[in-house]
């Protein structure tokens, strides 16, 4: 623990440094950075956590956006992640209309909101209903894969040249006019290229096109990082490399090369931070080859090294959580958050239930979350999400964010330093706990604030998992706490262990707006006797402790 002061000086620094070396007339550009495999999202040259909401996919137009900006303040949310759709964009080949995203990008600051932009080009959910009509109904100019029986299906080919031609032309058109109004005041802080990439229905593209990339040698970039789940030549064409894999891996570096040719081209004109987003394989089943039982092609955890490879301009793929198992939930995270790609939920279901699994995400060390659907538009993606479409929907993550928020700057330089900590209430409801330096830190769920529970005897509200919190150690014996429904207790780990403990100081408060902690009130006595009890309201807590 030592060394977390140091540590959290050379965050500060290296935000300080980018900050002095800015244009004066300009804020910084957003930036990813990385620290012994951590990661932080400078914003403003600053580390920021990202409290995101994401609108539904039909919001993107101007005389929709009042029912996105209401329900995000509703979710006390610092981001909003929207979509900007190719057709929207060039409606007209060669003819750019930008009058959505000036009026997004107004209407965010008037409504003190940073911006994801969602590109919507090619492939949407592995479709082609976002890009134009003079797109969508040309098969010859923009052709669409062939299956393994030669029947043309859905998606549009990684192998069209003329398609990977338009949308990076319209990507690039979108950059540019990002760079023109917002280099300034940097509203737009990421974005995220095509959405939800891959195929249903086919492993690949079987076109003449495809067939003969497939039989070309393998990559060295690939062979370099993605080894061949069974054993099969060191090099050679992909079949000979990745046998009864090949089809899913060469689809994957086939569209993870689209994409790169994209984020390359938008880098070189505005080199902000860019991410793609994944529909998910199951995290928990045993590895097989594709079976049709996910989006083939698409930044699955098994494919990420190819993405890598592929794609260098990316920064991150990430996890859309739409299963709310919590054990397939928390197989997800440790997947996806590796050394080389931070953790980062860009969608989530917005039903009450995945509102505990924020404490997870941003303990873990997550740049940021974003449930989907947070807007009031009379839509809802039940079963994925929740039934609701008014405020009772945001509320459950408007109260957690509402604790984080005015320390989401600090939290991100805690999580840079790799002292954050997170829990969510499992659904089976037992007790979790981990080791931080010195101690260890147990949490159990459906408990009273003062005594045991039975159970005939449970507290209201708890009936479905919902409790979580989130730690950071902060010093040696220091801890700030922020949680809703969950006990807490301590005890010594490390060099404090089998030393009797007691808390020196449970401070309840909150940070204010320049980070100064401000006590309300010290718990102690019977606030404390039976461990730290967090109520439904979630609570952000100073704590002390000390060994005797």
């Amino acid at each position: 623990m030592k060394k977390i002061h140091s540590r959290l000086m050379a965050a500060f620094c290296l935000a300080g440094m980018l900050t002095a070396n800015a244009d004066a007339a300009q804020a910084p550009i957003p930036q990813l950075v990385r620290q012994d495999g951590r990661y932080a999202l400078l914003v403003d040259g600053q580390p920021f956590t990202m409290l995101g909401v994401q609108a539904h996919n039909s919001s993107n137009y101007p005389a929709a956006l009042d029912k996105v900006w209401g329900a995000a303040k509703d979710a006390h949310a610092n981001t909003v992640e929207i979509p900007v759709a190719w057709e929207q964009l060039e409606p007209v080949e060669g003819k750019f209309d930008f009058s959505y995203v000036d009026t997004l990008v107004a209407q965010a600051r008037q409504n003190k909101m940073r911006l994801v932009l969602l590109w919507f080009g090619t492939w949407k959910n592995t479709g082609p209903q976002y890009t134009p009509e003079w797109v969508k109904f040309n098969n010859q100019r923009f052709p669409r894969m062939v299956d393994k029986d030669g029947k043309t299906i859905y998606c549009l080919s990684p192998f069209g040249e003329q398609t990977l031609q338009a949308d990076t032309r319209a990507f690039v058109a979108l950059m540019e006019h990002l760079k023109k109004i917002d280099s300034a005041q940097r509203t737009v802080i990421m974005v995220q290229v095509e959405n939800e990439v891959g195929t249903y229905g086919t492993v690949r593209d079987f076109g003449a096109k495809a067939q003969a990339a497939f039989k070309q040698p393998v990559p060295q970039a690939v062979l370099a990082r993605k080894k061949a789940p069974v054993a099969g030549a060191a090099i050679g064409s992909w079949a000979e490399v990745y046998g009864p894999y090949a089809d899913e891996y060469f689809h994957a570096y086939s569209v993870a090369s689209y994409i790169e040719t994209l984020a390359k081209a938008g880098r070189a004109v505005y080199d902000l931070p860019m991410f793609v987003n994944n529909a998910l394989r199951d995290p928990v089943e045993p590895m097989a080859p594709w079976k049709g039982n996910f989006a083939s092609g698409g930044p699955t955890f098994d494919v990420i090294d190819i993405y890598k490879a592929a794609a260098p301009h990316v920064d991150i793929a990430a996890p859309d959580l739409y299963s709310p198992e919590s054990k397939k939930l928390g197989a997800t995270l440790a997947l996806f958050q590796r050394q080389d790609n931070a953790l980062f939920v860009p969608e989530m279901g917005n039903a009450a239930l995945y509102a505990r699994y924020v404490y997870q995400i941003l303990g873990r060390g997550a740049i940021g979350v974003s449930p989907f659907g947070i807007d009031y538009a009379d839509y809802s993606n039940y079963p994925l999400g929740s039934r609701l479409k008014d405020k009772a929907m945001a509320e459950p993550f408007g109260k957690v964010y509402a604790a984080f928020r005015p320390m989401a700057g600090k939290w991100a330089q805690w999580s840079l330093a790799g002292r954050t900590y997170g829990i969510a209430e499992a659904d089976d409801r037992q007790p979790q706990s981990f080791t931080a330096a010195g101690w260890k830190v147990t949490a159990t769920f459906r408990e009273w604030q003062f005594g045991n529970a039975s159970k005939d005897d449970l507290p209201p509200g708890t009936e479905s998992p919902n409790g979580g919190a989130a730690l950071a150690q902060i010093g040696d014996n220091e801890f700030v706490v922020v949680g809703q429904n969950v006990r807490l207790n301590f005890e010594g780990a490390g060099a404090n262990a089998g030393k009797p403990s007691m808390y020196a100081r449970v401070e309840e408060g909150r940070f204010d707006a320049a980070g100064k902690w401000i006590m309300e009130r010290n718990w102690n006595g019977d606030q404390t006797d039976w461990g730290i009890n967090l109520t439904a309201n979630p609570t952000v807590l100073r704590i002390r402790l000390g060994t005797y």
